[in-house]
């Protein structure tokens, strides 16, 4: 609608003077407070333009761009398609170009190197005049792109072969757009007849007779070299010139019914069973004529209904083209339609080169799971991919969320799923070496015992401290059978049975020795100052400080399940990977490494104690007492635990801590029980059996103050006798025996003699 057509349209308006129109779309005559007697019988661009972006993202494409002619129709058409685009979202524009009125030389090749400064933008939408879609298909197939653009273009285009004459590979696989219409074939019949004498009425019929055969009516017109005839009036239409019948005959035959009948329906209401106009009707009121046309709903002439809204426009239906070459025979062929919905016959499309496919217009490819879309600032039909990483899934399209803290992302990111369970298995490496050192351990401390039960009353299973020596195969017993504990699946039973044992066995192993070393020290210590023998030395009293001191850990270990009751849960932190897939969730007991060292530390403690008593009583001659068994099995001890502490703290980051802590636990606290075991019971288990006839008696007549006094008096008179080798040691005291009789059998004091 050029500014001609809109000053006479106001004029119009303000003469309230309806009109209806068979052939204006221009969207702004929509507006209802400039336009308001305005009507037409044709859909607006608007519905064109929505008809078109529904086209674009039924195809998929979402980056495209836009041409229009300078002008009311090419820029207000592209104006109304961007804004619809924008409406419903997912169509972005790569380029907008407008062609000129009057387009310089090369005009139309610049335009097209603007349209290929982005290739992945491939379809263009075209509003523009025929002459210029023409030129501008001329232009890309001079830079040889045939079948790289994609046309979607709008009535204008049509289904019109003079834009696209002689470039019809160029334009293969265009689509087009036309209002819904259809050849009226009474009308071809009238106007074919029609001649100069026939169709006198009408007085632009003339300028069109000229036109059509190419010639001139008046003889002075005639110019010599012109190549003009004279025209005969023999001339038939159709017969001696092409005919096609005009698209919008349709829209004129109807836009004439719709006033007839609103003429019509007002007389019959104003002027009821009057013939001409009354006085009502004369002159005849615009404003109530506008609301008869407003209110007409009749069939055309083509079946279709007519009818207006509240702004004057009839409805949008239109019909979809695609130019396609088959057998080297280019048409357009309708393969869909439009009426407020998009309706299109997918197989029936064809694309350049014959192809069945849908060719892509998009900015951005889709991204792959688990890559979530970064948006291009200002461009939201572009993007980046970015990776969904590390315990991240992709929540949409364009977020990534972290999974909850039990679950781990698939392999695709594209959701989470539970984070494996694992936990010690009997099955394991792991684990079947310290069950096969726990139970050849519980064998042989069962096999002492037995062994001890037996010969209980013999000189050697006396002389070792009975009372104390099952309290000390107790705790090795109990040390062995917590690898099981260690092992076995947690709950809430072997969590509180881990509290108990863990640090009760060994607790009961090194009180017994404490008690031990203590009464050997506090014997040899009272013996240099007086021959009484120190309290607390006989039986009952050792067991009673024994027990005193596992009491303690005993009850360190009930106020520990007052104040935190035992549980097993799943620690996901503890195995929490870098890469998802190695994550695993532990079930395990509450116990954490600070309460496992509170939990060791009291046993720590007596253990150092009672090496502290052994470094003491190393001095004492060997064949009194065991000391320096004690002394050997308290060192080696440390020497483990010492190992112990930077094998389990120093792999606390490893994917395998679980593994490790544990087998290193359990090991250390069965060697711990192997060496008290092999270096204090074997050897007498080797000679009560196999040697019994050194299980004997041998000087069962002295008294312990004069066992303490003899030895003391030996420490006292020669230093140098506990540098004799064991089995060796002769104190000055035995030599002064036996130069009074005594046999050399008898001077020799054994340890074993006596239950120190």
């Amino acid at each position: 609608m050029d500014s001609l057509t809109s000053r006479g349209l106001q004029e119009i308006t303000l003469g309230s003077i309806p009109q209806v129109s068979y052939a204006s779309t221009a969207p702004e005559l929509s507006d209802n407070t400039r336009y308001d007697f305005f009507s037409r019988v044709v859909p607006p661009d608007t519905y064109q333009a929505q008809a078109m972006v529904d086209i674009v993202r039924h195809m998929g494409w979402n980056y495209v761009s836009t041409v229009a002619s300078e002008g009311n129709y090419g820029e207000s058409g592209v104006d109304a398609f961007i804004q619809k685009s924008r409406e419903d979202g997912g169509v972005c524009i790569s380029q907008s170009v407008k062609i000129p009125r009057e387009p310089k030389v090369g005009e139309f090749d610049k335009i097209i190197h603007r349209l290929g400064e982005n290739p992945n933008a491939r379809v263009v939408i075209i509003f523009a005049n025929e002459d210029d879609i023409r030129r501008l298909l001329q232009a890309a197939k001079k830079v040889n792109l045939t079948g790289h653009f994609l046309w979607v273009g709008s009535d204008s285009w049509g289904s019109k072969i003079s834009p696209v004459l002689h470039q019809e590979e160029m334009a293969e696989g265009a689509v087009t757009i036309l209002p819904k219409r259809q050849s009226i074939k009474g009308f071809d019949r009238y106007f074919i007849s029609r001649t100069l004498e026939n169709n006198r009425r009408n007085i632009w019929f003339a300028e069109f007779w000229e036109n059509n055969f190419n010639c001139k009516l008046n003889r002075h017109a005639l110019k010599k070299g012109s190549g003009i005839k004279k025209c005969t009036n023999q001339e038939r239409i159709g017969k001696d010139s092409s005919y096609e019948q005009e698209g919008k005959v349709m829209f004129v035959i109807d836009a004439v019914y719709a006033m007839a009948h609103a003429l019509h329906n007002m007389h019959s209401d104003l002027c009821p069973g009057k013939v001409g106009l009354c006085s009502k009707m004369d002159p005849i009121d615009g404003t109530l004529l506008l609301k008869y046309i407003r209110d007409v709903k009749i069939t055309g002439i083509a079946g279709n209904p007519v009818q207006f809204n509240e702004n004057g426009d009839a409805p949008g239906r239109y019909d979809i083209y695609q130019y396609q070459i088959n057998n080297k025979t280019a048409e357009y062929k309708i393969i869909g339609h439009w009426t407020d919905q998009l309706n299109l016959n997918m197989p029936a499309m064809q694309w350049p080169g014959g192809a069945r496919q849908v060719p892509s217009s998009i900015c951005s490819q889709p991204c792959k799971p688990g890559w979530r879309k970064k948006i291009v600032k200002g461009i939201p039909c572009c993007w980046h991919c970015e990776r969904c990483d590390g315990y991240q899934y992709q929540a949409d399209a364009f977020t990534c969320k972290m999974c909850r803290f039990d679950m781990r992302p698939n392999k695709t990111h594209t959701g989470c799923q539970k984070i494996p369970i694992v936990q010690l298995e009997w099955s394991s490496p792991w684990a079947v070496i310290p069950v096969l050192i726990a139970i050849l351990g519980i064998m042989a401390t069962l096999f002492v015992v037995v062994t001890f039960v037996r010969y209980n009353d013999t000189p050697i299973v006396k002389a070792s401290g009975r009372e104390l020596s099952y309290v000390l195969l107790t705790g090795i017993f109990l040390c062995y059978a917590t690898t099981f504990l260690m092992i076995s699946t947690p709950g809430v039973g072997i969590c509180s049975l881990r509290r108990i044992f863990l640090g009760l066995g060994m607790s009961i192993s090194y009180a017994a020795l404490l008690t031990k070393t203590n009464r050997i020290y506090r014997i040899f210590e009272q013996g240099k100052m007086s021959v009484s023998a120190p309290r607390f030395i006989s039986p009952a009293s050792q067991l009673v400080i024994t027990f005193s001191l596992i009491s303690v850990q005993l009850l360190g270990v009930c106020i520990w399940f007052t104040v935190d009751p035992p549980q097993a849960f799943i620690d996901y932190e503890d195995q929490r990977m870098a890469n998802p897939e190695l994550a695993r969730g532990v079930l395990k007991c509450d116990i954490s490494d600070l309460s496992l060292i509170c939990l060791l530390g009291y046993s720590m403690l007596l253990m150092v104690t009672c090496t502290v008593y052994a470094i003491k009583t190393r001095g004492v001659p060997e064949t009194f007492n065991e000391a320096k068994p004690i002394g050997f099995t308290m060192y080696t001890t440390c020497i483990i635990w010492l190992a112990f502490i930077p094998i389990f703290f120093g792999t606390s980051q490893s994917t395998e801590k679980m593994y490790i802590q544990t087998t290193t636990l359990t090991i250390s606290v069965s060697l711990s029980a192997s060496v008290s075991l092999g270096m204090l019971y074997m050897p007498k288990v080797y000679v009560v059996l196999l040697h019994p006839e050194q299980n004997v008696a041998k000087r069962n007549t002295r008294s312990l103050k004069a066992v303490v006094t003899a030895a003391t008096m030996s420490n006292k008179f020669n230093p140098k006798v506990s540098l004799r080798p064991n089995g060796e040691a002769k104190t000055e005291l035995c030599e002064n025996l036996e130069t009074q009789g005594l046999s050399p059998k008898q001077t020799y004091i054994s340890y074993s003699n006596h239950a120190i």
